[in-house]
């Protein structure tokens, strides 16, 4: 089932992530969903270990800037026990 989000891009990027999801035949929702379920796969660890940032490069002008939440040593423990033991 499908449900909708709202999220907000510099202009620039979604013009350029239009044309690019417009070359393939795709629409931006599904590139879109592609993307996050790849980087929601599990396989990921790290966001540097993402293909999605090369994609992000020829999109985007300038360099990539990841915005992470802040979290306690406590919640990343936390969170680190959770994905070794989904494995």
């Amino acid at each position: 089932m499908d449900a909708k989000i709202t999220l907000s891009f510099d202009e620039q990027v979604i013009a350029k992530a239009k044309n690019f999801a417009e070359q393939r035949n795709i629409s931006l929702s599904r590139l879109t969903e592609h993307l996050l379920r790849k980087i929601t796969s599990g396989y990921y660890v790290d966001l540097e270990d993402l293909p999605v940032s090369d994609w992000v490069n020829t999109v985007s002008e300038g360099e990539v800037e990841y915005k992470t939440a802040k979290r306690s040593k406590k919640k990343m423990k936390e969170e680190f026990f959770e994905k070794k033991k989904a494995k």
